[in-house]
C-alpha cells in the first residue's frame, strides 16, 4: 500500500513544478498511462493530456499567479483509493486562496487511474 500522504504531496508538488521535463518525468511516475483527471466539465486522460492539463494550470496559478499549491496534513487510504485536501497560497505567504479536496483511485502498481478534483472554494478564475 502506498504511503497517502507521500502520495498527496508528490502529486502537489507536480502542480508546482516550473520544469516541463520534470512535470513530463512526474506525470508517468505518478499516473496510469492511461491515466484519467477529472475536474469540473472537464476530462483529460493519457500522459499527453494530463502533460497539458497541470502544465495549463501551472502557468495560470503558479507562473502567472503568484501562487503555489500545497497538501493539507492528513491524507487517508482505502483499498485502492486515496483522498485528502489540498491548497492554493500566495508563494510569500499562508494566506489561503483556494481549496480542494482530491479523490484518487490507484492500480496495482499505486499509479493512478482516475484523479477526481474538486475545487471547494476559490476566488474567481482559478481552475
Amino acid at each position: 500500500m502506498v504511503n497517502p500522504q507521500a502520495l498527496a504531496d508528490s502529486y502537489v508538488a507536480l502542480w508546482n513544478e516550473t520544469d516541463a521535463e520534470a512535470r513530463r518525468r512526474a506525470v508517468a511516475s505518478l499516473f496510469a498511462s492511461d491515466g484519467e483527471h477529472y475536474v469540473g466539465t472537464r476530462h483529460v486522460k493519457g500522459h499527453s493530456a494530463l502533460e497539458d492539463r497541470v502544465a495549463g494550470s501551472h502557468e495560470k496559478n503558479v507562473r502567472d499567479g503568484g501562487n503555489r499549491f500545497r497538501a493539507a496534513p492528513g491524507a487517508k487510504a482505502l483499498h485502492d483509493g486515496v483522498t485528502f485536501f489540498w491548497e492554493m497560497v500566495p508563494s510569500d505567504e499562508d494566506r489561503i486562496l483556494a481549496t480542494g479536496l482530491e479523490f484518487l483511485l490507484l492500480d496495482s502498481a499505486g499509479r493512478i487511474l482516475a484523479d477526481y478534483q474538486f475545487i471547494l472554494d476559490q476566488p474567481r478564475g482559478v481552475a
